[in-house]
Parts: C-alpha cells; sequence; structure tokens
C-alpha cells in the first residue's frame, strides 16, 4: 500500500486533487473506483477501499467511474522515486514492453524469474505485471476515445492491444461499456475531441501544478539540436526514435496540460511515445511534495517561491542522453550542442517524411561507435571515450532504458576511461528520473549555490544538500537557475 488509509479518506474527503494518480479509492456499494478528487459525495468511511494501481482495483473487480475519469490523470511519481524492482517494472510497463517483449522479457530487463517478478508486484501494487499492463492499455484506449477522432481500430492498436477483439473485452471489462458509448457518452459531456488523421494525433497530457514550463523550455531550448530539436517561444518539438519506428513530436504547454501532437510511422508507438515525453517533460511529479520540502531552508525559500513547481528534464533517448552528457564535459552548454550537432549533422538519421524543421533523428550508438574518431574534435580520451561507451551499448553490454537499476548502471558507467561521478550521475538524474541526484562537482551548480548563500564547495555542498533529500536533483535546477540569471543576457 501507498498511502495510510486514514490519510487517504482525508485527502478524499477533501477533494484533495493532489493526490490523483498517487492512488486509488474504490467504493463499495457502487463497484467502482476514483480518484481522490471525484466530485461525487465522499462514501463513507467503512465503504471505502484504497489501491496503489488502477489495475489493483481492477483486479479486486471494479469499474473505474465515469464522472471523474481515474485515468485521465497524471500518473503516480512513485515509480521515479523507487529504485527498488516494483518502481523498474513500473517504469518498463508505462513504456510498453509487455505489449512489445511479454512479461518474459520485463523479467530479462529488471534481472529477475518471471515468477519473482509476479509474486513482488502482486505484493507491492496489487497486480501482477498482464493485469498493470492491461490497466495501462485500457486507460490509453478511453483517453484515445474520447479526446480523438480516432477509429476504434486505430485505438485499439495505438493501445497496444493485439487484436481489435481483446481491446473491445477489455474496455467492456474495465469501464462496463463499449468503446462507441464511451465516445458518445463523452460528446454528451461536452468533451472536445481533437481530429486525427493517419498516424498523427493530439492529445492533452495532463500534469501536476505548479508547473514551471518556462523553466524546462528554457532548459531543452538552451540544448537543443537543429534538425533533431525545433524550439520557439511558448514551444518546443523534437523527432523520436521508437521501438516500430521515428516520429515527432509538437509540444505546448498550456495551464494544467501539456498539449502534445505526434506525427508517427507506427501507431504501435503511441502509448510508448507519450510516456517517453511525459518524462522528458517530468509531468508526474510531486511540486507540492518537493517544494515543501526545499522551502524549509532558508536559503531556497526565495527560490522555491520564484519558481514553484520546478521540474528536472528527462530523456527520450538514453544514447542521445550519454553521448550529450560526455560531450558536455567541462565545456560550456553552447559548446557542447555546437559538438552535439556536429555529430548529428554528419550521422543522423534523415527523417523518412521531414516535418518543418525537424529532418533528422539522433544518430544511433552503433553509428556514433564507427563514426566518432573522424567527427569529432577536442580531447583525445574523451572522443575514445564516447567511442567505446557507444560501443558498449550498441553491443547490449550497457543497457539505457527505465528499468535499469540506478546504482549498477552508475558503477558501470564509471568503469569507463573518462567517465566520473559527474556524467554518471547526470545519466542517472535524466535518464532513470531519479529525483535526488546532486551534482557538486559542477561548477555553475557550485555557483547557483553561492549565489543563494549556500556553501560552494563541494564537500561542503554535499553535506548541506541532506537536508533536501529525496529532492536534490530540483533543489540542483534551482542552483542552475540562480546561475542562469545571474549572467548578463
Amino acid at each position: 500500500m501507498l498511502i495510510d488509509p486514514e490519510q487517504g479518506y482525508r485527502a478524499v474527503v477533501s477533494r484533495d486533487a493532489r493526490f490523483d494518480g498517487q492512488f486509488f479509492l474504490a467504493v463499495r456499494p457502487t463497484g467502482l473506483y476514483c480518484r481522490p478528487s471525484c466530485p461525487s459525495i465522499a462514501p463513507r468511511r467503512r465503504n471505502a477501499e484504497f489501491f496503489p494501481t488502477a489495475a489493483a482495483a481492477q483486479q479486486a473487480g471494479y469499474r473505474a467511474c465515469r464522472r471523474c475519469l481515474p485515468d485521465i490523470v497524471p500518473g503516480s511519481p512513485e515509480w521515479d522515486l523507487r529504485g527498488d524492482l516494483a518502481g523498474r517494472a513500473m517504469r518498463l510497463i508505462m513504456d510498453g514492453v509487455v505489449e512489445r517483449e511479454g512479461v518474459p522479457g520485463l523479467a530479462r530487463r529488471v534481472g529477475y524469474s518471471e515468477r519473482h517478478l509476479t509474486r513482488v508486484l502482486t505484493a507491492e501494487l496489487g497486480a501482477g505485471p498482464l493485469a498493470l499492463a492491461r490497466a495501462h492499455r485500457a486507460h490509453t484506449a478511453r483517453l484515445l476515445i474520447e479526446t480523438t477522432t480516432m477509429s476504434v481500430s486505430d485505438v485499439a492498436i495505438a493501445s497496444g492491444f493485439a487484436s481489435v477483439r481483446q481491446f473491445n473485452d477489455t474496455i467492456r471489462a474495465v469501464f462496463a461499456t463499449t468503446p462507441s458509448e464511451l465516445r458518445v457518452a463523452a460528446q454528451r459531456a461536452g468533451r472536445a475531441r481533437q481530429t486525427a488523421t493517419a498516424g498523427r494525433v493530439t492529445l492533452r497530457l495532463p500534469v501536476r501544478t505548479p508547473f514551471d514550463a518556462a523553466g524546462i523550455l528554457a532548459f531543452l531550448t538552451a540544448r537543443s539540436i537543429p534538425g533533431v530539436e525545433s524550439s520557439r517561444p511558448g514551444r518546443y518539438a523534437r523527432t523520436l526514435r521508437l521501438p516500430h519506428g521515428s516520429a515527432t513530436a509538437h509540444l505546448r504547454p498550456a495551464g494544467t496540460h501539456l498539449e502534445c501532437t505526434l506525427r508517427l510511422a507506427d501507431l504501435r508507438d503511441l502509448s510508448t511515445a507519450v510516456s517517453r515525453l511525459r518524462r522528458l517533460f517530468d509531468l508526474d511529479a510531486d511540486p507540492a511534495a518537493i517544494d515543501g520540502v526545499l522551502a524549509t531552508d532558508p536559503a531556497l525559500t526565495s527560490a522555491v517561491a520564484l519558481t514553484p513547481g520546478i521540474r528536472v528534464p528527462g530523456s527520450v533517448d538514453g544514447t542521445e542522453t550519454v553521448v550529450r552528457a560526455l560531450l558536455g564535459q567541462q565545456v560550456s552548454v553552447a559548446a557542447a550542442r555546437t559538438a552535439t550537432r556536429r555529430l548529428s549533422d554528419a550521422i543522423g538519421e534523415p527523417l523518412p517524411t521531414p516535418e518543418g524543421d525537424l529532418t533528422t533523428l539522433f544518430p544511433s550508438a552503433a553509428a556514433v561507435a564507427e563514426r566518432a574518431s573522424e567527427i569529432l574534435t577536442g580531447p583525445a580520451r574523451r572522443v575514445e571515450t564516447i567511442r567505446s561507451v557507444c560501443a558498449a551499448i550498441a553491443s547490449g553490454d550497457i543497457e539505457l532504458h527505465v528499468g535499469v537499476d540506478a546504482e549498477a548502471l552508475r558503477s558501470k558507467l564509471q568503469t569507463y576511461a573518462g567517465i566520473g561521478p559527474w556524467t554518471a550521475g547526470y545519466v542517472v538524474m535524466r535518464l532513470l528520473g531519479d529525483p535526488d541526484v546532486l551534482l557538486p562537482q559542477d561548477v555553475a551548480l557550485r555557483n547557483g549555490a553561492k549565489i543563494l548563500g549556500l556553501p560552494s564547495g563541494m564537500e561542503t555542498l554535499a553535506e548541506h544538500s541532506r537536508a533536501w533529500r529525496p529532492w536534490r536533483s530540483y533543489a540542483g535546477m534551482h542552483l542552475w537557475q540562480a546561475a542562469a540569471r545571474a549572467i548578463p543576457q
């Protein structure tokens, strides 16, 4: 159980939207499960049951509430906080691994037997991997049915179902209705639908507020690679390398959601693309918990007040994140961007159908390993590190996915000459969404600490940061922003 039942009931009585997605309320007399902020009258305590996941509620025989739409909420921040087996498995399930590789593939990626994995997930989350994946598919399907004009068959494919029949059976079991009835009910409720064409769909990705959209857009814009990424005020776009093909994504923050338009070569990649973009923009973070802890430090109080809801940018491509980190060692952001652009221009994979400024996929690990030495300039040791690490990624010796154990990845990376604590920590923070990484080796971060009146020495800052746990990654973003504000524009 992820939350105390009494605390959960208090959240339900007060309709506290901060807990939406973090746990689910089930009401025994109605047989429905809801988000904590459901506008319906709160049930009596003896009639309320709490579940850590929607899948667990479904396993217990409950159906999703049609009024509060418990599936159309930000995901639980628990999966970034937890580095244990359950947390790693959930990140992979949301990335679509069960649909692509089955439970055996999921078990292989987390390094345990199928039996042990199922036992742990059932004990921790109330459902096994198949049920958790089924719930994720069902919720994706409902979102597409109610908010787009996609055909039922396209929704089934995009949601990860093996067949339309399986899709229909699941919708009936989870929502006690048919896909057509769900769509009609959404139209009667006045929920707007976005026009969808072949391979192109626009979605509203929910986010917990406050949300520092300007900060994360500024971070991505400063590092954007022409061809791979594109940005203009209030907007960001990029190419994506996905399991079944390429895609482009155009994103625009809009209050309580992120408007996302995807063009996909294969509709089966939709759920994976959404999951990765949610991680890139850190949409599932819990700003109330983060800001509440960081604001207790007098040195950070004003920074938190200035930038509530700060986010830590994530990753959509492990190879790209590692190469960017290596190229960014001990150089400015502008210099790292120039080097990354040179690499992308030379060996990036052209999009089958370019879309405006988006023309190129970031180079694959195999391509970088083969040609890094002839393209990149700078210290020979760094170039060789990039080449050897990418060769290891291409061969599978280094695994880069959201189910990797953080400490194992950190240790593995640091076995390569030229990779120290800063690079390994940066990769873990962005690729895995680890919320508790501080990089005291970073000069800009220490400059920001000094500006805010914090200790600026590596050891003293690291010691002071213990009070910020488990949110040191977010504290680091405040320090970086403080340093950036001090630079004359």
